[in-house]
């Protein structure tokens, strides 16, 4: 049995893989804001479940102290806890992409503070941070969200290096679309200004993720197994994208990248001293 610690785990693919792991046998410290919600999905309340309030922007409310009592270990971190935006760049306000950043990118330090000192005193343990592919290839009106899944592809890369050598293995998540609450209004926010000159920009993209929300290809409950079965892996991956969109999305990327690189390689290599 392993004991995992999920931030977010009221809703969405975070409630998805704390029932998962609860029905693998696995112990689960699951955080949410308002952890009521997490208990009531459980209403013969496992003895394998601990829900906590806590909210990751507010470093002294995570729930570590109250998981090591209980558990007296952690052993996966999943950091699921975020929000999507929707807006042009200069149609954001600077609140909404701070208050973005509060949460999808420093509520992950936040956690990571929190629990990587019994991660490292075990010289064990996963870190799975639940990314997004919008933050390998994002696109028009979701550039403040892909921004902030960027910079977790960067904290992770960074933290991979960092805690391999004491056995603690860390993993980024990128799904596609999957068939949760997240394009609804608890998990997606919209900037209400347009400016008309962003119409042709990011105008279809609006649109179509308002005509998205529950056609979305991919099942949470296949997701959940995916990223449960990556903490019963020696060797797991740096990035895992889950859904066939995803993997179209990254191969285009990585194909654009490419395509560009070559192009202007002479230019690249003409700049040594």
């Amino acid at each position: 049995m392993s004991i995992w610690f999920v931030t977010g785990a009221s809703r969405g693919l975070g409630a998805a893989i704390v029932r998962e792991a609860l029905d693998r046998g696995h112990g689960v410290i699951a955080t949410a804001r308002d952890a009521s919600a997490v208990i009531e999905a459980y209403p013969d309340a496992p003895d394998g479940l601990l829900a906590v309030d806590a909210d990751v922007t507010e470093p002294g409310q995570l729930a570590v102290e109250a998981g090591l009592a209980r558990f007296g270990r952690i052993d996966v971190v999943v950091n699921n806890a975020g929000y999507g935006l929707v807006g042009a760049i200069k149609e954001t306000s600077d609140r909404a992409a701070r208050d973005l950043f509060d949460v999808n990118v420093f509520g992950v330090l936040n956690t990571l503070r929190a629990t990587l000192p019994t991660l490292r005193h075990q010289r064990s343990g996963h870190v799975l941070n639940i990314g997004s592919v919008g933050g390998f290839a994002t696109a028009p009106a979701t550039g403040l969200y892909g921004a902030s899944k960027f910079a977790l592809e960067g904290i992770s890369e960074a933290l991979h290096g960092e805690l391999a050598p004491l056995g603690i293995r860390v993993t980024i998540v990128e799904p596609g679309g999957f068939r949760t609450d997240f394009l609804g209004g608890s998990s997606l926010r919209t900037e209400p200004a347009t400016i008309a000159d962003y119409t042709e920009g990011a105008g279809p993209v609006r649109e179509a993720l308002a005509r998205y929300d529950g056609q979305q290809p991919g099942d949470p409950a296949k997701a959940a197994r995916a990223v449960v079965d990556l903490a019963g892996l020696a060797e797991p991956p740096l990035r895992l994208q889950l859904g066939a969109d995803a993997v179209d999305r990254v191969e285009a990327k990585l194909e654009l990248v490419r395509r560009e690189l070559d192009r202007w390689r002479d230019v690249a290599l003409s700049t040594a001293v």
